[in-house]
C-alpha cells in the first residue's frame, strides 16, 4: 500500500497555516512536469478531495494526492525544517534521483 509521511513540526507548520488563512480542507500535493530538474512540487491548498485522490491523515491534517503524483511521491516524508538562512517545507523524496538547489524541483 501506498504511503507518505508527514512529520509532526510540518503538520503543526500546515495548521498555523490553515489558520492564518482562513482555509478549510486539506493539503495537496502532487507532482508536476516542469521546474530545472524536470519535475516541480505542486503544493496547495484544497477544500476537498477528488473522488480518485489518495487521502492521508496526520493528527487531524488531511493530505490529498492524485494517483499519478502518487507514482513519485509513494514513500515520502514532508518535514518542516527552520534555520538562520531559510525556513519551510522539505521533501525528502526516495524517487528523486537529482534535485536542484532549491529543493523544489527533481528528477525521478
Amino acid at each position: 500500500m501506498a504511503s507518505i509521511t508527514v512529520t509532526p513540526k510540518a503538520v503543526t507548520k500546515i495548521r498555523e497555516s490553515f489558520k492564518k488563512m482562513g482555509v478549510e480542507g486539506g493539503l495537496r500535493l502532487g507532482v508536476l512536469g516542469g521546474g530545472c530538474s524536470g519535475l516541480s512540487y505542486q503544493f496547495k491548498f484544497e477544500p476537498k478531495s477528488r473522488p480518485t485522490d489518495t487521502v492521508f491523515e496526520f493528527e487531524g491534517v488531511h493530505v490529498y494526492i492524485d494517483p499519478k503524483s502518487m507514482v513519485f511521491l509513494d514513500g515520502m516524508t514532508l518535514d518542516y525544517k527552520e534555520s538562520l538562512m531559510q525556513s519551510g517545507f522539505e521533501f525528502q523524496n526516495p524517487h528523486a534521483t537529482k534535485s536542484c538547489g532549491c529543493g523544489s524541483s527533481f528528477s525521478a
